[in-house]
Order: structure tokens, then sequence, then C-alpha cells
């Protein structure tokens, strides 16, 4: 299917252009166009500056007042032109001002206090959105058929469309809003304080009942909002499309519409949610070798000294990380390598520390998990985030040998793990789609995965890897460590049915040009 549709993305991160990317929406903002665009359409992305990206390769197109709090701000738009970025039928625009940095040059995300959540992400990015909305009214982009916004922190511009008179002329296009992760929701107060939806747009007439938080009714829920208003809302795969529509029970380890249930209900009953899995890419002539132990060793003790260089004493996780790659470094046998790779954060790591009797030990999975690989392998997880998640990891190195947490960052470290593992571990609690699954399958490693949102739609039990369920965390525990049993039986009793699983994940393609095609049939 092709079009010759112009399309207007907005989003925070976009890993087109260097270091503005954190998560997953940095990947699909810089996949999705490139597939769109071999679909005829003409893509422009444009996210802000964070106060370093104008200073590139960019080129300054335009300077234009917006219209925000109590004043008028000058707003700067630049074009996107080095080649490294350049892709046919796909421009990259930045949108520059002092209010895209309130937490320091470089950062793209700030981390408030639980005093005053997203305060100032909250105010940067409805800046943003107007700065868009206004260079949307001069044309900047030439015609645009339809606005796509990312997340909440395009949010805003959804809004301004539908109660603000000036941007009315917004009206004429089709507005789809993607949610990439529903736990976040960007909500900020109505009025009173600093960060506040009439403090940036002090003359709006809205629909309270529309955009306020369903739990906290003098709150502005953007998120809440762009739902209700969108022409069309896309969830990153069909499972958690479902998933969204049902309440969370965080006790029982579920989670689902996070509050936002009933909105998301009546956008099914409308018919305007649409669930499509994000895509991957899978390069023609690109191979994924299984490096040797030495090799290996090398790249993560690379990764290491680069980590504990960025401090003035060796931090305690690092040593530990290093004593435990010595001693496997000192076994003769390789043995079965389970690899991880992702953020450090509750939703990727929960089920890992929650605590159930199993064998008769009541301890956490993570242990439970070692006690059952023993000598025959080794579990290298690589990543970082939440301190107390982190603090629990290295404490389980310290007292389980085979278990190496490496706490930090490396893409070639990252690349290495999906590519030399002989199982993917990604007991995620939710996950709207989820990528390391993808990478760790087109190596040709097979994945444990909780059978929830993109993990349910891209891993086949029993086929391309291997999938446990549960109604609440006791049972998704004992299902994850039973299957991971099963999993080492196999290894020693049918190795060849293990290596057919392997080939399958290999095989196993979802890519960015039928996402692309589902976009332009269901969404645009």
């Amino acid at each position: 299917m092709t079009s010759n549709k112009t399309i207007l993305m907005l989003a925070a991160e976009n890993d087109a252009l260097p270091n503005a990317k954190v998560g997953g929406i940095g990947d699909v903002v810089r996949d999705l166009p490139k597939a769109l665009a071999a679909q005829g359409c003409l893509v422009h992305v444009v996210i802000p500056s964070h106060g370093f990206l104008q200073r590139s390769a960019a080129q300054e197109i335009a300077t234009f007042p917006v219209l925000f709090g109590s004043g008028v701000e000058q707003v700067k738009l630049y074009r996107w032109d080095a080649a490294e970025a350049a892709e046919a039928g796909v421009q990259q625009w930045v949108v520059d001002h002092p209010g895209f940095y309130p937490c320091g040059v470089g950062q793209i995300y700030c981390n408030d206090g639980n005093d005053r959540p997203f305060a100032s992400d909250a105010a940067k990015y409805a800046l943003f959105c107007a700065a868009v909305g206004q260079a949307v009214l001069n044309e900047c982009f030439g015609h645009v058929d339809i606005l796509h916004l990312h997340d909440w922190h395009a949010a805003v511009l959804a809004v301004l469309r539908e109660y603000d008179l000036h941007y009315a002329r917004l009206k004429t296009m089709r507005t789809v809003y993607s949610i990439h992760n529903l736990s976040l929701q960007g909500i900020r107060p109505l009025r009173g304080d600093a960060s506040a939806l009439e403090t940036w747009f002090p003359n709006l007439q809205y629909d309270q009942a529309v955009i306020c938080d369903p739990r906290v009714t003098h709150c502005f829920n953007p998120m809440r909002a762009a739902i209700a208003l969108a022409d069309k809302v896309h969830a990153v795969s069909p499972t958690y499309a479902q998933e969204i529509q049902r309440p969370s029970q965080v006790a029982l380890h579920i989670y689902g519409g996070e509050g936002l249930e009933t909105d998301l209900v009546a956008a099914a009953k409308q018919q305007r949610l649409e669930g499509i899995l994000n895509g991957c890419e899978y390069p023609t002539a690109a191979e994924y070798p299984k490096l040797s132990k030495a090799r290996l060793m090398a790249i993560m003790d690379e990764a290491l000294l680069h980590w504990v260089a960025k401090s003035a004493v060796m931090l305690s996780v690092h040593w530990i990380a290093r004593e435990r790659l010595q001693q496997w470094c000192g076994k003769r046998e390789r043995g079965l390598l389970l690899t991880a790779v992702g953020r450090i954060t509750e939703q990727k790591v929960r089920l890992l520390r929650h605590k159930v009797t199993y064998q008769g030990k009541h301890q956490p999975v993570l242990q439970h998990l070692l006690e059952l690989l023993g000598d025959k392998g080794t579990f290298l997880m690589l990543g970082s985030g939440d301190a107390d998640y982190e603090k629990f990891l290295q404490e389980i190195s310290a007292y389980c040998p085979n278990f190496i947490f490496l706490r930090g960052y490396s893409d070639e470290l990252s690349r290495a793990l999906y590519s030399s593992g002989d199982l993917f571990v990604m007991p995620s609690s939710f996950e709207p789609c989820g990528i390391s699954q993808m990478l760790a399958m087109r190596a040709g490693q097979p994945c444990l995965v909780h059978g929830v949102g993109g993990l349910n739609d891209t891993v086949i039990d029993g086929v391309s890897g291997f999938v446990f369920r549960g109604g609440n965390g006791d049972e998704q525990a004992l299902q994850m460590l039973e299957s991971f049993r099963e999993i080492l039986a196999m290894t020693e009793e049918n190795p060849k049915k293990l290596q057919s699983i392997a080939k399958a994940a290999a095989k196993a393609r979802f890519t960015w040009e039928a996402v692309a095609e589902e976009y332009l049939q269901k969404l645009y």
C-alpha cells in the first residue's frame, strides 16, 4: 500500500539524531519514518533541542513568536541536514528555546521530586507543543495531513487543537496519538502552580471533564486528554491494547489501564483504539556471531574500566562484577549463558525480586533461578536505573557466583550479549511492546518471557522461545521457575529441540515495512 500523505511526528526523543534517545520512543521515531517514506509518505520528525542539538549540524530555518504563559516567547526552528540523519522522504527538525533545558543542557528528562512530579518536563513539553503548533500554522513544514503525537510529551498539542481558537486550523489535520508507556502520564495541576495548564495557557477555554485526571480531578492529565481528543489512539502491540482496557491490580502484579481504562474502553467502542506492534530492523548483510568466552570477557572488562573511571573510587558494584568475571574466566567450560539487557526498573525487575516458596525455600525468584542454574552456567545482566533494584541485584551477585551484574550501559556489550547468549531472560511485569526480545531473537537467542504486551505478540512458547504467565505474582514466579527448569532439562536431554527453537527465533520477522502498511490502513 502506498500513500502520498505528509505526516508530522512530535516526540521527546529521536535516535536518528546524536544523543537524543533514552528509551524505546527514540527507536520508533528513528525507524518508523523511513518505513513510511518507503510507502510514499513525506515524514517530518520534530523534537526539542534539549539545549544541544541546535549547536551541531542543524540549520536555522525560522524564528517566530509563541504565545505561552503571560507573554510571548521567541522560538527557533532548525532543520537537521547532517548526512548521517539523511533519508529520502524523511526530514528531521529541532525546535530551540531556553525552556527546553530547564535541568541542564542535554537532559532529555528531568528528575523532579515527589512533591512536584513532572513539573519541569511538563512545562518544557507544553511550550514545545505550542511551538510546533505555531510552526505548522506558519507552514514551516509545508502542507501537513497528519499530526502524529508520541506519548504524553506531545499530548498538549491535541488540547490546543481542540480548545484554543488560535490553533483551530489544526482541526483540518487528522491526529493520531501513540501510547508507548501508559504508566507515565505527565499529570500536573490545572491551576495554582508555576507548572500548571492555566499558567501555560491562561486564556484556554477547556472542558475540565475531558482533560482532568479521573482520580485527581483538579489536575490535568495530558495522556487522558490526548486519548479523548485524538482521531485515532495507537497502542504499541495488540496485546497491550487489550491489557490497558482493564484496571491495574499492582498488588497482584497485574498492570492495565493505570486509571485510564474507562477512557480506553470508550475509545475501543468508538473504533478509535488500535494495537499495532512496533517493528525491528533486519539488515540484509548483518551477522550475529557467538563470541568466544575470551572475546566476551575482553568487552566486559573494557566496559567495566570505563564505568570505574567515572568515579574517584571503585564502586562496590563494579568490584563485585570484576571478581565474578575473574571466577567465570577461570572456569574451563563456558557453560549455559543467560543474558538480560535493559533498564533496571520495577517494570523489568520486580518479578525477579518477588519472594516465593519453591522447593522448600522462601527467597527471591532470581535466587531460585540461580540455584537451579548452579554450576551449569552463568547469568550476565547489563543495565542501570532504580537504586533500590540495583542494590538488590548487587547483593544477589555478592552471594551467587553464577550471577554477574554489570551496572551501566555499553552499546558494544549489549550487542555482544544479544548475539552470544543461549537464553535471554525478560520477565517484565508489563511490556507495551519491547525491543530487547526482538534483538535477541534476531541474533538467534531464544527468550524466556512473561506473556504480556508485545512479549506475548512476539514469542511463541515452545516454538520460538518460552512464555510463562500467571494471575498474580506468586503464580508468575512459580511458572517462570518451572519453565526455566524445563529449559535446563531440554539443554541436557534434547539439545536439538533447543537448537530448533533458536533457529525459529532467528527466522521470526517483525518488519517496519509491515508496520508502516498497518499504520496507513488503520491509523492514517
